[in-house]
């Protein structure tokens, strides 16, 4: 229990300083390159775990999970994580962050369509609330200095389509396991961005100097490729359930670090969004608990009369 605790304090710790260092960054690269080079970094920090992990299971793979995986790796990269980056340099770090944490919502919405886990009463409240922190977070009639409609945009249909991302993960998780799904659906897309940015004409590796190379590694290696790493050991080691608790840690830190490194100010209404986000993570994150424990109950009742019978 200890391991897995830490596993999802140190994962929300990187997560929760993604927004503050990408608005730091974005100001010396381009938000395309960017979002490029932090996962094609993260896919390859990745890929050895991997591989170890493919081992282990003895995973085979078919031409249609590499085209599941690439469908995977255009979806997050080159649409999700883009509108991600330029939602944090359009709107205040802590704001993109939060709204972003709303994802596990989303995820649960596309699930109800794309797997077995069907919506419910507790669900659609939770979504709602979720909705409803957004709304006091972007403040339409008297919004924050630093947020713009655009940047909210941004945010809001990265966390959208960071929530397929993560239902489309849910289809395959099982077999292809989390690591080795995600390190190769971070590499296919990020090959697939490349030739978007060599047709929209902009850079790829030209920006990275000694002064701003440290974050890109940082960027790439210790968010993108150890927040991740941690985030699915935290899963091995429990469940998806709880290893999720990292999405409901980071609305609280993350606005903690943009207010400490960017100054920035979060005032009433953005700390109701926050809280009622919070509300709403806790619904969701509980409905997943409640539902484990109902399957792991009916497979202990389905166990029990196969052994009244073989008696």
């Amino acid at each position: 229990m200890k391991k897995v605790v830490l596993y999802i304090l140190i994962s929300a710790t990187l997560f929760s300083t993604m927004e503050v260092l990408l608005k730091v960054a974005g100001n010396h690269l381009d938000a395309f390159q960017l979002t490029l080079i932090r996962f094609l970094i993260g896919g390859l920090f990745l890929l050895p775990f991997a591989i170890l992990e493919i081992k282990k299971y003895h995973t085979v793979f078919t031409k249609k999970d590499f085209i599941h995986m690439l469908a995977m790796g255009v979806v997050c990269i080159c649409v999700s994580m883009v509108f991600f980056q330029l939602g944090v340099e359009n709107s205040k770090a802590s704001t993109s962050a939060v709204i972003f944490c709303i994802n596990p919502m989303f995820t649960m919405l596309f699930a109800h369509y794309m797997t077995e886990e069907k919506l419910n009463r507790r669900k659609l409240i939770a979504l709602a609330i979720g909705l409803l922190g957004i709304v006091f977070m972007i403040n339409p009639l008297n919004m924050e200095q630093g947020n713009t409609f655009l940047g909210i945009s941004f945010s809001i249909l990265a966390a959208v389509s960071f929530g397929l991302y993560s239902a489309m993960g849910r289809t395959s998780i099982g077999r292809l396991r989390g690591i080795t799904q995600t390190s190769l659906s971070f590499l296919l897309g990020s090959l697939i961005m490349i030739p978007i940015l060599l047709i929209m004409d902009r850079p790829i590796i030209t920006g990275i100097s000694t002064e701003n190379i440290w974050m890109v590694l940082y960027i790439g290696i210790m968010i993108t490729g150890l927040g991740y790493l941690f985030y699915f050991l935290a899963m091995e080691a429990s469940d998806a359930a709880t290893a999720s608790i990292v999405f409901f840690v980071k609305p609280a830190l993350a606005p903690v670090f943009a207010v400490i490194v960017l100054h920035e100010v979060i005032g009433v209404n953005g700390l109701i969004g926050i809280l009622l986000i919070f509300i709403g993570s806790y619904i969701n994150l509980r409905e997943q608990k409640n539902k484990k424990k109902m399957i792991h109950g009916e497979k202990e009742m389905i166990h029990e009369e196969d052994n009244n019978k073989g008696f």
